[in-house]
């Protein structure tokens, strides 16, 4: 099965930046998708970003667009989320996922198959 290690969440200030990394292994070549979710206290959790894994091709939430950027580096096996101009907003726990089949919408959360752990941002106003 698939295995994914988030790791890059720290506390920032508003109006900065972090890289959030999803280390994968396992059967990754079998993933239609790799997404990034977060989810605040009391919040439903929300998908953030996804790529399509056999294009390269991504999807971004509203709330994120023009300032995330989900890019693979394949020769590391590894997922990023670049995060610029961070918001109060975007403080949440942030989770890798990877989704397995195709069919179904990249920001339900019900539909991905394996998940990380779980890397905490705080973005302090």
């Amino acid at each position: 099965q698939v295995q994914l290690v988030e790791s890059g969440g720290e506390s920032v200030q508003a109006g900065g930046s972090l890289r959030l990394s999803c280390a994968a292994s396992g059967y990754t070549y079998s993933s239609a998708y790799m997404g990034w979710f977060r989810q605040a206290p009391g919040k439903e959790r929300e998908g953030v970003a996804a790529i399509y894994t056999d294009t390269g091709g991504t999807a971004y939430a509203d709330s994120v667009k023009g300032r995330f950027t989900i890019s693979p580096d394949n020769a590391k096996n590894t997922l990023y989320l670049q995060m610029n101009s961070l918001k109060p907003e975007d403080t949440a726990m942030y989770y890798c996922a990877a989704k397995l089949s195709y069919g179904g919408k990249w920001y339900e959360f019900i539909g991905y198959d394996y998940w990380g752990q779980g890397t905490q941002v705080t973005v302090s106003s």
